[in-house]
């Protein structure tokens, strides 16, 4: 089978097969391990907007498809396939090093086939990714949909003039190009993001099962997300995905919004295939007062069975709770607070009301029918001591007291690692914000993500803890943790032990690890061979239960006729899109783009 496009999602490490990584909690407190193999939803995005055009478009996610085997050879598997072209996602900065490596080998095999790179982190560093002679292009901004199908007509038709598409950054032999970042729509409603139609129409259409499943376990725990928009209201100070880093790395200065008519929608097609969560990306309160009580008002006419979990930014009163319970008969909470400290939070731009006003949240949550409120705390924040870090566990014990020691609610702490996030305002200025960076180009996450233990890979130390002081900060505050969890039943004592033990371990092995590091570097690897399956066993939820992030699921899918019924569906109306539009050039679809006409500057 020929395809137009084939997107690939890469390791963070390539070869971490082969090469012992003590990763250990970076990963702890999202769905995937440390190898980050679940692929941002874009992919899907674009994926379901070119196929709508006649396009043949196939996700596989090579990070997934390498930790599920062993023995699965990414090379041959490339080397079968026919395609025009590549995509390469470099969304998050952990993918630095697996997604250039990747493209090398990818080049390689198909020399004549034009690799694209794409996402936040590839926006940022695109003038150094077009210099590696394996990328031809860099397609920058949060919304490439569009854009994407542009370039591919441009390589259907042999074109070779790229100057008109707007975030293209080009290489045309010594010629290079960077087109003015001038598209960036206001509105999501005009595609699917994630693109749920397309990844329930690939598995039939392709014939392939395993190719796009979005994480290692997917299929036993089968999240599923959705996002309400691109850019933030809040403007975080370590979040690349804040207002601030918005405007400066993509040019957006607004939110561009999913309408609630079209979450609502995409909720109802998920509920059709699936019983498991739903995830909603962003604080939905982002949209405004209106947005809120249209979204639940049309929630509430579904009647449906699956579980939705809400992102809170901030403090939330009754009436927003209220809304919840009675629109949806199961939802759940997430809340990063990061800190105790009144001050940090207000300084960061993290959840910035008062303690009591935080315990009074949980509290109208809890009222109101929450099924679980996850709460996660951060160490290596800026303005954050030792200490300090250590007194967000005593901020869980007055939480959990002060809300009559309610099971529902479940506590997480986490290190702000392995990168500060380019665009951020603390990766801009550093020194500003109590800040120590040692990663600044591409190049340096790239060296940096591929060494033997996470407190090597820190991209940073602030001015009131080093590396050392962060590390030791996260685990001492995660047996804390473990002691508060024990000590009011929320975890049991085999579950206790096991964690304590990793943690001990884990100490031992930063320490064991710093020792290698000082022989010669002859010796180095043999050493830490000698530990990879050690290390290995750390690295998963090696500071929180491996069961307490999940949500609860009453069955995978419906049943799988209703997947496969649901999956032809689509297929059919594929192909009657196919048959109405039969007398037109497949990739002849012209859009007007709303942009500001700029010349692209070429070099």
């Amino acid at each position: 089978m020929r395809y137009d496009l084939v997107l690939l999602h890469a390791p963070s490490v390539y070869d971490f097969r082969k090469n012992s990584l003590l990763a250990g909690p970076i990963s702890d407190v999202v769905p995937s391990s440390p190898v980050f193999e679940m692929y941002p939803i874009g992919l899907t995005s674009i994926a379901d907007y070119l196929e709508r055009f006649g396009l043949r478009v196939k996700i596989i996610n090579i990070a997934n498809r390498m930790l599920m085997s062993e023995k699965f050879d990414v090379e041959k598997k490339l080397k079968k396939i026919k395609t025009r072209a590549f995509g390469i996602d470099l969304h998050w900065l952990p993918h630095a090093h697996g997604s250039i490596e990747l493209a090398k080998i990818v080049k390689k095999l198909h020399p004549n086939a034009p690799m694209i790179f794409g996402g936040l982190s590839a926006t940022y560093y695109h003038k150094e990714l077009i210099k590696y002679p394996f990328i031809d292009f860099v397609m920058r901004g949060d919304s490439t949909e569009k854009l994407m199908l542009l370039l591919m007509n441009k390589l259907e038709l042999g074109n070779t003039h790229y100057a008109d598409i707007p975030n293209l950054t080009w290489k045309k032999g010594s010629e290079i190009g960077y087109n003015p970042l001038t598209y960036v729509p206001k509105d999501l409603d005009d595609i699917d993001v994630p693109g749920y139609r397309y990844t329930v129409r690939s598995v039939f259409k392709y014939r392939n099962f395993l190719d796009p499943l979005p994480y290692n376990g997917w299929l036993q725990y089968p999240n599923t997300a959705l996002l309400t928009a691109r850019g933030c209201s809040q403007n975080c100070l370590i979040c690349g995905g804040s207002k601030d880093a918005y405007d400066q790395n993509c040019g957006r200065s607004s939110l561009a919004l999913r309408s609630p008519e079209k979450l609502v929608e995409d909720i109802q097609f998920i509920s059709r295939f699936s019983r498991a969560p739903i995830f909603i990306l962003h604080d939905l309160r982002q949209g405004g007062r209106e947005y809120v009580k249209e979204f639940f008002s049309r929630l509430k006419q579904l009647n449906l069975k699956n579980e939705i979990v809400f992102e809170l930014f901030q403090y939330a009163g009754e009436e927003f709770f209220q809304m919840m319970n009675e629109s949806c008969p199961k939802y759940s909470i997430e809340i990063t607070l990061e800190t105790h400290d009144e001050k940090i939070r207000r300084y960061n731009g993290k959840f910035n009301c008062t303690n009591p006003k935080v315990i009074e949240t949980l509290n109208f949550a809890l009222k109101h029918g929450a099924k679980k409120i996850d709460l996660f705390f951060m160490t290596g924040i800026p303005s954050q001591t030792y200490q300090s870090a250590l007194e967000n566990i005593d901020f869980c014990e007055e939480i959990h007291l002060a809300c009559s020691q309610d099971p529902r609610l479940f506590y997480f702490v986490a290190p702000l690692a392995p990168f500060l996030d380019p665009a951020s305002p603390a990766f801009e200025n550093p020194e500003l914000h109590g800040f120590k960076k040692f990663c600044h180009t591409l190049e340096d996450h790239r060296k940096a993500i591929t060494q033997p233990s996470w407190k090597h890979m820190l991209s940073y130390e602030t001015t009131q803890m080093t590396r050392d002081d962060i590390v030791r900060s996260t685990y001492d505050s995660a047996q804390k943790l473990n002691d508060f969890k024990l000590k009011y039943n929320l975890i049991e004592q085999d579950g206790y032990e096991e964690i304590k033990g990793k943690i001990e371990k884990s100490q031992a092995y930063i320490e064991k690890i710093d020792y290698v590091l000082s022989l010669p570097e002859a010796e180095q690897q043999v050493e830490l061979a000698k530990i990879q399956k050690e290390i290995e066993e750390l690295n998963k939820y090696s500071i929180c239960g491996k069961n307490e992030l999940k949500w609860e699921v009453q069955k995978n899918y419906a049943n799988f006729f209703s997947l496969a019924l649901v999956g032809l569906e689509q297929l059919y109306e594929e192909y009657a899109i196919k048959i109405k539009h039969a007398f037109q050039p497949k990739l002849r679809h012209q859009f007007k783009l709303e942009t500001q006409h700029q010349k692209a500057k070429v070099y």
